[in-house]
């Protein structure tokens, strides 16, 4: 499907030069980064921007960093990046195989988390990982700089805390201190390319504590807080995981669409949780454990 509308686009070369076009006035700007949600909805008449600015030639945005237990990446490193990198293989299990399960090889090559997180859409894989490891959005315009928690980035079904002059610099994810291990649970129709009927983060931390951060069962993904404070210094019996089931499902607001109802949605969250805590226990422990997919 070809293009429909005349736009202006611009490739700027530093961030003071996309900061300069960001701030024009009377014109809607989008940015394009990976652009493969973004191309689609130019395509598609979903959007008609007036300007177009391409952030990929920014050197800056494709830095990535660790040190001090906190993991750095610009908003121009991709899933693809992520997954080859040792560092987040090793310390950030949970974005690494979120990463592995967004869409194709060829998306992947391309698509950003910060893409991905600016999309906003309720089934974006990689919510759930850094709501586990309290992600700061960092934010830079004319005007100045500033820090979003993922917490709150989140405002509504695709709509974001980013406002329309500001450029997303890159995420900060935080190891918890001590000890920890997590994996990450997707549930699609089929193996392969497929959006989320339920997505699943879960992280076992010393002292028996939990993190649990779900997606595409709610407009918008959160943390299961009810749910974590209910299992914090428990071990995971079976009537201890029962009664975490039932308040997770108290937690969350699926709807029916295309690709799954309400209350299989919600049947899976309950399942798919007890498998990841249970495998994030075991990791915790250093087992050998091999994950399973939720298909």
């Amino acid at each position: 499907m070809p293009i429909a509308h005349e736009f202006q686009y611009e490739k700027p070369a530093t961030i003071s030069e996309a900061l300069d076009l960001l701030a024009q006035t009377g014109k809607f700007i989008k940015v394009l980064a990976g652009g493969t949600d973004l191309t689609v909805h130019i395509k598609e008449d979903i959007v008609a921007p007036d300007l177009l600015v391409d952030i990929k030639g920014i050197p800056e945005l494709k830095k990535m960093t660790f040190a001090d237990n906190k993991l750095y990446f610009g908003s121009n490193v991709t899933f693809t990046e992520l997954i080859k990198s040792d560092i987040v293989k090793q310390n950030f299990r949970m974005l690494w195989e979120s990463s592995e399960t967004v869409a194709s090889v060829g998306i992947r090559n391309v698509g950003t988390v910060a893409g991905n997180i600016c999309s906003a859409v309720p089934s974006l894989d990689s919510a759930p990982a850094l709501l586990v490891y309290d992600a700061q959005i960092h934010l830079k315009s004319k005007s100045g700089e500033r820090t979003v928690a993922i917490k709150d980035w989140f405002i509504g079904v695709k709509k974001t805390a980013i406002k329309p002059d500001e450029l997303l610099m890159g995420i900060t994810l935080t190891l918890p201190e001590g000890k920890s291990a997590g994996c990450y649970k997707k549930l699609g129709r089929y193996a392969g390319e497929d959006l989320a009927q339920v997505g699943m983060g879960v992280a076992a931390l010393e002292n028996k504590n939990y993190r649990i951060a779900v997606c595409a069962v709610g407009p918008i993904p959160k943390r299961a807080e009810k749910t974590e404070q209910f299992l914090a210094g428990k071990e995971l019996s079976e009537d201890v995981i029962l009664e975490a089931q039932n308040i997770i499902a108290t937690e969350i607001s699926p709807i029916t669409d295309i690709r799954a109802s309400k209350e299989y949605r919600i049947h899976m969250v309950k399942i798919m949780m007890e498998r990841a805590l249970k495998e994030s226990v075991a990791l915790l422990k250093g087992e050998n454990v091999k994950s399973q997919p939720i298909i």
